[in-house]
């Protein structure tokens, strides 16, 4: 399966690249009622790095490893090690439109696990990222057009 979401974001590349490769960015734009706690990961990510990190969906922890990969100016991976999906890979690309603006492209490719409660959880999940990545580019927009 596969997903695809794009933006324009009124902000450099190089300040929507630092953004993203903060570890604590993934809960700042991740929408109501999920809650993201991050039991480890480096301050920024870099290639080999690793994200360990609880998604709450309500009362359910849904556990996840995450691991970085082809990190750089432009975006990077991240790719399950471990949680709810049989596969899931997601590419952050950033490209410049011009000076003062830059496109976010999202792409996921992601297989559901074949089990009874987690390829249950997976289906909600690709059902609801239309709306994660609507959330997503709002919340984004808002916090690094506010720094200009």
């Amino acid at each position: 399966m596969k997903y695809q979401h794009r933006f324009q974001v009124c902000a450099p590349l190089a300040t929507v690249a630092g953004f993203h490769a903060q570890s604590t960015s993934m809960g700042a734009i991740t929408p109501p009622p999920i809650a993201v706690t991050v039991h480890r990961a480096p301050v920024r990510l870099a290639n080999g790095d690793e994200m360990d990190f609880t998604l709450w969906l309500g009362p359910l922890p849904v556990h996840w490893i995450a691991q970085i990969e082809d990190a750089g100016p432009a975006g990077f991976t991240d790719r399950q090690v471990r949680g709810p999906f049989g596969k899931w890979i997601h590419c952050h690309r950033f490209v410049v439109v011009d000076e003062s603006v830059t496109e976010v492209l999202d792409e996921i490719e992601l297989n559901l696990r074949p089990h009874l409660v987690w390829g249950l959880v997976g289906l909600g999940m690709w059902l609801s990222l239309p709306l994660l990545f609507a959330y997503r580019s709002w919340k984004t927009r808002r916090l690094l057009e506010a720094r200009r």
